[in-house]
């Protein structure tokens, strides 16, 4: 879950605002576009035991409702941020809320687990064109930096209001309506998030839109080679590992790969350029990035099941109990500014990235020690979380060329949502693995339970050891700036471009 500013384009047709308040109608429909992407996964996580009961759905169902949509964000980011600078970004972006609010409201007529995992793939689609451009627009409605850098604490306020809303909202409301609905709320927000832009946001000047071809072979084998690799997971354990269906898939996520390598180095316009991976820092902030998020998304997901299933908590009481890893991540931000300014990227992202094993591994052990454990161990992982997050998106774009800074929040982003669908598949498989691949309706055995238990406790301690090495890899690349706004000392010439980099604005994570 990520947010960086871009760079706006400079329009001279762009339709600038004075101050917040006369922007208040284009400002209020982006932070709703952003609004309604940010809550949508956390809505739906807090349901999916309900989903699980009435769509008669096993753990490896259940992981792809929630991965689907992870899937194709993360694979499509980059070929929606290549389009968007093509045909318009506020013509994208409309068109991206359009296709999620319709397909918001053909949740009414799914039936089966295989429909809304197809549907909640249609809505990553959706958004992956909505994402990289929100922040962007929001921007170009001020020519003022102060005003950008007030209006982006908006929009932050604004969609981790979302993330901390989304459980409670959809807990409480499980207890009134069906589960559906919590994605059919989605329509009315779109569609007046859709009215606003186009009444209040200017259209891309055919000046500022570049016409070189689309990457889409990129796209495809990018979403290929994540799609594969994740199936190969499930289809393991469900099919065995020998299996003609798991064995054909592992092969082709490695010849997706491969490909997907090869073409990128050769063709004439890359969906992402590899040669930018060659920066160390570049490498390290991407690889610790999606360290974080399959640690984030692998404790929510199996946070979600411990609190319904195993402790027969109501999807209310199961919001409420993730309350200190949401409230942390708002609270956690002078935090990670003050590890960055004293230590230095390096050394604060690898305190970071310590705090993330000691936390999962404290996870491991408090699943058996009861709910203020849990909670302990919450705290601890989001402090991990906020900081690598936080100074991650600042190292990035700020390694980047300033004529590329699109590309460092793009790439930004990509690898959060690749670690989502990974932290995803792995907890996903591990625990159908060991414990169950069909969760059973109403109260769960003493048997079963422990049995859980103990699926969590080696899956979390895995997960120790995999985010620790791989987090703690990535921020060991970074160098040992200080800095936690988008001023590098210096800049190679040959990369500069005519925009000087004191216009950049800060890249922001939440």
């Amino acid at each position: 879950m990520s947010t960086t500013a871009t760079t706006p384009p400079t329009s001279s047709s762009s339709r600038v605002y004075p101050s917040l308040r006369a922007a208040w109608i284009p400002l209020a429909a982006l932070c709703l576009a952003f609004f309604v992407e940010m809550v949508d996964n956390t809505l739906l996580s807090i349901a999916l035991p309900t989903i699980g009961r009435d769509l008669h759905s096993g753990t490896t169902d259940l992981q792809w409702v929630t991965g689907a949509y992870s899937l194709t964000f993360g694979g499509l980011l980059l070929t929606a941020g290549s389009i968007a600078d093509r045909w318009g970004r506020r013509r994208v972006l409309m068109v991206g809320l359009g296709v999620f609010g319709t397909l918001s409201l053909l949740v009414v007529a799914v039936h089966s687990a295989g429909e809304l995992i197809a549907l909640r793939a249609g809505l990553g689609i959706a958004a992956a064109m909505m994402a990289p451009i929100t922040n962007s627009l929001v921007f170009r409605l001020f020519d003022d930096q102060a005003l950008r850098m007030r209006a982006m604490t908006v929009m932050i306020t604004v969609g981790l209001s979302g993330f901390v809303l989304g459980p409670l909202l959809g807990g409480t409301a499980l207890a009134h309506i069906s589960w559906e609905w919590l994605l059919v709320v989605n329509a009315p927000i779109a569609m007046i998030a859709y009215v606003g832009i186009r009444l209040g946001v200017a259209a891309d000047h055919p000046d500022d839109l570049t016409k070189d071809r689309l990457d889409l072979p990129g796209a495809v084998l990018s979403v290929l080679t994540i799609g594969l690799a994740c199936y190969s997971l499930t289809s393991g354990v469900e099919h065995g590992w020998l299996g003609a269906g798991t064995l054909a898939a592992i092969v082709g996520a490695v010849g997706a790969a491969v490909w997907f390598v090869r073409h990128e180095r050769t063709t004439a316009s890359p969906m992402l350029d590899l040669g930018l991976f060659s920066n160390g820092t570049v490498r390290g902030a991407a690889i610790a990035q999606a360290g974080t998020s399959i640690a984030m998304a692998a404790v929510m997901f199996g946070l979600i099941l411990h609190f319904q299933y195993a402790y027969g908590w109501s999807p209310v009481k199961a919001g409420l109990a993730n309350l200190p890893l949401i409230v942390t991540m708002l609270l956690a931000s002078p935090l990670s500014e003050g590890l960055a300014k004293r230590f230095g990227h390096r050394v604060a992202c690898m305190i970071a990235a310590a705090l993330l094993a000691v936390s999962l591994g404290g996870m491991s052990w408090g699943v058996y020690h009861g709910y203020l454990a849990i909670a302990i161990s919450m705290v601890v992982m989001t402090v991990g979380l906020r900081t690598i997050m936080t100074i991650c998106a600042v190292a990035l774009v700020d390694a980047m060329p300033a004529n590329r800074t699109s590309m460092g929040t793009a790439l930004n982003d990509t690898a959060q949502e690749v670690g989502t669908s990974v932290g995803t598949a792995v907890v996903g498989t591990l625990i159908a693995v060991l414990v169950t691949t069909a969760l059973p309706a109403g109260a769960w055995s003493h048997d079963l339970v422990q049995s859980f238990f103990h699926g969590e406790r080696v899956t979390y301690g895995i997960l120790a050891i995999v985010v620790g090495v791989v987090a703690g890899y990535g921020a060991w690349t970074l160098t040992d700036s200080r800095s936690v706004e988008e001023h590098p000392e210096e800049e190679p010439a040959e990369e500069a471009s005519a925009e000087p980099r004191a216009d950049r604005t800060p890249a922001l994570t939440a």
